[in-house]
């Protein structure tokens, strides 16, 4: 007989003890839990909202975002009916707007049903909606027993099990576990369960620095007992791309000259930016003729960008296509980029008060 590698005998010693580890896993979980608003007062709809907004983005950038919405748009109703640019509106500054989209979508179709799904298989053909939000959506807010696996998750039971495998991506990873995650979920209280594994991941078993001492499944880890938990999961290596962008500071007439991405845009759509320098026509040979007014480094996927704001003479006649000229007094109605939000108020801010935004 075979005997199991170090990987197979993490899950099967995990299995084996499941119901040790979910007893363990759900008491810390309702005595160490973060008070958060859509578990303090939970509904479908807070469930579906929440989910939405914290995917890709941390908890403590979540909150006030959440607090804003329910308070202005409080339930499916409300947000079928709200305009497509108040939606945007409200969600500018945190990013990947096409959740913003697909949420609003997704309450029309609410709507429309008449009823809103009930099964993660269900919940999975609403806009937006992909195998870990329609778990949590359903295992929350319907008790089914479905395994919410994202990589936090993907980090949990690859330090359980002592998984070495290098996987290609967090989407290979999460498939690989979703099988050990599956047989994890216990029958009853599934929801509280996966939000335990989420707490889990966010809290104690982070990236770095995990804080193993007060994690209350520790006795079930084979990564633990390794004493390098830190080298689970293996995922391979990325290549990171570096880009220099110059964006073009134009005013006339007390106005800004902005770039609207286009309606049918996969990012960013009908949401303003400063415009490149190629789209306000400034040439290639002439980027370093403009007074340099700040320059910002951020990371987008595998992409480093080095942006540099500018000085430019403004264009004369009509703008190019794609650019308009916004009055400065209007430019906090509009809806703009997090980012580019964050750099025309910086600049806006500095020139009142006389002084050059850092560089």
């Amino acid at each position: 007989m075979r005997t199991p590698g170090r990987k197979e005998a993490g899950a099967l010693s995990l299995e084996v003890h499941r119901a040790d580890f979910q007893k363990a896993l759900l008491t810390w979980y309702r005595h160490q839990a973060r008070a958060l608003p859509w578990r303090e007062s939970p509904s479908l709809y807070s469930t579906v909202v929440s989910e939405f907004m914290l995917q890709q983005t941390q908890v403590k950038t979540v909150l006030p975002y959440f607090a804003r919405w329910i308070a202005e748009l409080p339930d499916f109703a409300e947000l079928a009916r709200a305009p497509a640019a108040r939606v945007l509106k409200l969600w500018e500054g945190l990013g990947y707007y096409a959740r913003a989209r697909n949420l609003h979508r997704l309450a029309q179709a609410v709507q429309e049903r008449g009823s809103p799904p009930r099964t993660a298989q269900d919940w999975r053909e609403m806009p937006g909606v992909g195998p870990y939000t329609a778990a949590a959506i359903a295992s929350i807010a319907f008790g089914e027993p479905v395994a919410c696996v994202d990589g936090n998750v993907v980090r949990i039971l690859a330090r359980l099990t002592a998984d070495g495998t290098e996987f290609r991506d967090g989407a290979t990873a999460a498939k690989a576990f979703s099988p050990v995650a599956g047989r994890l979920v216990p029958a009853h209280n599934p929801g509280d369960h996966n939000q335990a594994m989420m707490e889990l991941g966010a809290t104690v078993c982070l990236r770095r620095a995990p804080h193993c001492p007060s994690c209350p499944v520790r006795g079930h880890c084979a990564a633990a007992r390794t004493g390098n938990p830190e080298a689970y999961p293996r995922l391979a290596q990325k290549e990171v791309i570096l880009q220099e962008l110059t964006r073009a500071w134009c005013e006339r007439s007390g106005s800004l000259l902005l770039h609207r991405v286009p309606s049918g845009a996969r990012r960013l759509a009908d949401l303003h930016e400063l415009p490149t320098a190629a789209q306000a026509g400034i040439r290639p040979q002439a980027l370093e003729t403009g007074r340099l007014l700040a320059k910002h480094v951020r990371g987008i996927a595998r992409h480093r960008i080095t942006e540099s704001i500018r000085v430019f003479a403004a264009p004369g006649g009509r703008p190019r296509p794609g650019l308009c000229w916004v009055p400065l007094d209007q430019i906090e109605a509009i809806t703009l980029s997090g980012p580019h939000r964050r750099w025309v108020r910086e600049i806006l801010s500095a020139s009142r008060a006389g002084q050059a935004p850092s560089a």
